[in-house]
């Protein structure tokens, strides 16, 4: 039953089928061909796949990332991380990191910050002597922190599918975030000062109050979700509802660059992003369900464990996979298909649930810019209008950096899980 899944599975992925609809028929044909089982589980666990309260803050955080990002906050963000760290050498490249970190806070979605900022930077960047294949690799790279840096979507399906609290998750992920950014802008230091690219002018103070007043209240919704979450005050799922009303005002009545045309086609957006997700998740239910009732995550957490008992080794093999399964598939869909196949090891180990979530996340976000399926890389290069081999060359850096530091995650967990 379990080779009849997963041969039809990769088989439909082969051909070009949509992973969702790869899920339900990969699932339908082992039901029919490998078992016993009466077809009516097919509708009873797709439904059960999305009728979850936490999955409500799917659509309500893609709203509030859209609606923020149609408000022209990045304009905003980007200004801010110039002030910070537009004057040392690479200036540009240093505010392109720095905007994605801060619009990651914002989104929650890495290729939404991708196309944000990208679309203000990488011109920029070209004018000022920047190659285009080096901006886009910049843009790519840092567009990941979207991922990462809480309050991020994909934070919210890991913490439903394997049933941790998102709030923990958020939590976990600052110090990563912080430290990846840190170390994205260490590279942009050192490539800059070897090709030579111009540091930008320091601003007046004037200027920086001005700056920091704009910026204020778009960094303000972040901090709004996880203070009301941790102060108890609502879930996950209503800070999510409280983010979009939030980013409403501030578009409407303050920055006054939302419109009611606008809203409906952020309305129309959001619904369709949500479906084809939810669609996702119901599919992949019915596909995990197979999964466990055969004992797969079982007989994976016995092999795992007879070849070693350390957690740091079990890591090191979770990333190797996690990097190969993160260049093929989405995100969210790899999260659909490895969490519950992973979990039964990271009991077994006695592993933070929490810890090895936000792990996950990092190194799928990895993912997103690196060949063939790289969203964010296929962004960057539109935008910069360059092919995607010669981006691939410049952003081998930013690669070597993101596997650097899981490594060290890997072995010093407690970076991950310094608040909690």
């Amino acid at each position: 039953m379990v080779s009849i899944l997963f041969i039809a599975f990769f088989m439909l992925l082969v051909i070009g089928v949509p992973i969702a609809i790869s899920l339900g028929v990969a699932s339908l044909a082992a039901l029919h061909f490998g078992s016993h089982l009466p077809f009516l589980i097919l509708p009873q666990k797709v439904f059960n796949g999305v009728n979850s309260f936490p999955f409500m803050a799917i659509p309500l955080f893609l709203l509030a990332g859209n609606i923020m990002a149609e408000a022209k906050i990045s304009d905003k963000l980007v200004a801010l991380a110039a002030m910070l760290v537009g004057r040392y050498p690479g200036g540009l490249a240093h505010i392109t990191t720095g905007a994605s970190a801060f619009f990651g806070a914002i989104s929650g979605s890495a290729p939404a910050t991708t196309a944000a900022i990208g679309s203000i930077m990488i011109p920029s960047m070209v004018k000022r002597g920047y190659s285009r294949s080096y901006s886009a690799a910049v843009v790519a790279a840092s567009g990941a922190l979207g991922l990462i840096i809480p309050p991020s979507l994909t934070m919210v399906v890991f913490g439903v599918i394997a049933g941790v609290s998102i709030g923990n998750m958020f939590l976990c992920g600052i110090v990563p975030g912080i430290l990846i950014s840190i170390a994205l802008i260490a590279v942009n230091y050192v490539i800059a000062r070897r090709r030579g690219f111009v540091r930008e002018e320091v601003l007046s103070t004037k200027d920086m109050v001005r700056v920091i007043k704009d910026s204020t209240l778009a960094l303000l919704m972040p901090l709004i979700i996880l203070g009301g979450i941790y102060s108890g005050m609502f879930t996950a799922t209503e800070s999510a509802a409280v983010a979009c009303l939030y980013g409403v005002l501030v578009g409407f009545l303050v920055y006054k660059t939302l419109t009611f045309r606008s809203l409906y086609r952020i309305f129309k957006g959001t619904a369709e992003n949500a479906a084809l997700i939810m669609f996702l998740m119901g599919t992949a239910n019915l596909f995990g369900y197979i999964i466990t009732a055969e004992q797969v995550p079982q007989h994976f957490a016995a092999m795992l464990m007879g070849v070693t008992d350390s957690k740091v080794v079990v890591m090191l093999i979770v990333l190797l996979m996690l990097l190969i399964i993160g260049t093929f598939l989405d995100n969210v869909a790899a999260l659909v298909l490895f969490v519950p196949t992973i979990m039964g090891v990271v009991q077994a180990m006695q592993i933070d649930p929490v810890y090895f979530g936000v792990y996950t996340i990092i190194a799928l976000a990895v993912g997103q810019f690196t060949p063939p399926v790289g969203l964010n890389l296929f962004i960057a290069c539109n935008i910069a209008k360059e092919k995607l081999e010669v981006v691939v060359r410049d952003i081998l850096p930013y690669l070597l950096v993101y596997i650097v530091l899981l490594v060290v995650f890997a072995f010093v967990p407690q970076l991950i899980t310094l608040f909690l």
